[in-house]
């Protein structure tokens, strides 16, 4: 399951959010700091609209979105690397996510208290990396300790992690996310296992008021700039606008979003956003039993694929039968598309694209 972990200042707007997110009202929201005491974990459909459509073609009840798990922590402040505050308590429930969304203030509300007193964002975001940087940097002095025998006794595996270890700490002590692109493919590998925060991939979600949520303003323009130097992604999104939408029926929802000129909602941009800087893209399995999403990185060739769905369909792959999403749609079913030649078998070398509606033979 891809997992997300949710970071920012206290009352930025992340509790609301997660609630949001999770179409529940478990994660407590309140106008103080360190409001979130426990790490809020939820898991949440990712919106297709593609599965709904093949559910009459197929004939079946059951569709099964693919889900994204999202882990809301307590607030971060300055100092929280050395005990200020609560969140670094609860970085840990963090470290194993594959991407980070940091919740940036970017409205002004006499009302709602800044926990620095002023309304900064990219103030904000240096705090929050440089807290996580920190975090990262006892790890590194952690396993450094460790492994500091190993590198003395020449061992391969040890001298590797060291090597990974001095590449990350120029970055870490400027409180910058971590440039891989300079790491060699095993070094990759090793740094995997470091669970480093600062080496994931982020998107900054700029948490507006209902009239900036389309155009955004003065704050977002400055995360945009921000986030552009180090590949980031940013996502304007109204929290409570988010949490208000809930409470309405999806037709009446989609309706106040296009009143407000806006197609989608801030989640399902966030989400697409997830789907994008980790390069994830999308098959189905379709039939009777159900219309199924499953997840796979860009790139992924057939085998992998079906391993995703069960190791022995990849041991035992044999071919793919594949149609496009559109040309199912179009011929309304397998047999329609095979007539008509557009379902096609592939073999063990064919690149899975998003939308791809598959069938795997495989020997058991």
């Amino acid at each position: 399951m891809l997992k997300v972990g949710i970071v920012g200042l206290p009352n930025v707007g992340k509790s609301t959010l997660f609630n949001a997110l999770t179409s529940d009202k478990n994660a407590q929201s309140a106008n103080y700091p360190f409001c979130t005491i426990e790490p809020n974990v939820g898991v949440v459909s990712v919106p297709d609209e593609r599965l709904y459509k093949l559910q009459p073609l197929v004939n079946t009840n059951n569709v099964v979105p693919t889900t994204i798990e999202f882990v809301d922590i307590a607030g971060l402040v300055k100092g929280a690397s050395k005990g200020e505050g609560l969140g670094n308590q609860f970085l840990h429930n963090i470290r194993e996510t594959d991407a980070i969304v940091q919740v940036v203030r970017c409205f002004d509300d006499i009302n709602t208290i800044h926990v620095n007193g002023k309304v900064d964002p990219i103030d904000d975001i240096e705090t929050i990396n440089m807290e996580l940087a920190l975090a990262d940097m006892a790890t590194l002095e952690n396993i450094q300790k460790r492994i500091s025998k190993q590198v003395k006794a020449k061992d391969k595996e040890a001298i590797l992690q060291q090597s990974v270890i001095d590449k990350c700490i120029p970055y870490l002590e400027k409180g910058q996310f971590i440039d891989t692109s300079e790491l060699t493919d095993d070094e990759k590998g090793a740094l995997h296992f470091f669970h480093l925060l600062m080496a994931k991939p982020v998107i900054y979600c700029a948490n507006v008021s209902e009239t900036d949520l389309k155009e955004g303003n003065d704050y977002t323009k400055r995360v945009q700039e921000y986030a552009g130097k180090t590949n980031a992604l940013v996502v304007l999104i109204c929290a409570n606008l988010e949490e208000e939408l809930v409470d309405l029926g999806p037709d009446e929802a989609k309706n106040y979003l296009s009143e407000l000129g806006i197609e989608n909602s801030g989640i399902e941009r966030m989400i697409k956003a997830a789907y994008d800087i980790l390069n994830l893209r999308t098959y189905i399995t379709a039939g009777e039993k159900e219309v199924k999403a499953w997840t796979i990185t860009k790139g992924t060739k057939a085998p992998k694929a079906a391993g995703v769905i069960h190791t022995d369909f990849e041991k035992g792959f044999i071919k793919a039968e594949v149609v496009s999403y559109d040309d199912f749609i179009a011929c309304k079913s397998w047999a329609a598309a095979r007539e008509k030649g557009l379902a096609r078998l592939e073999g063990k070398d064919y690149v899975v694209e998003d939308g791809d509606i598959m069938i795997f033979r495989f020997n058991n």
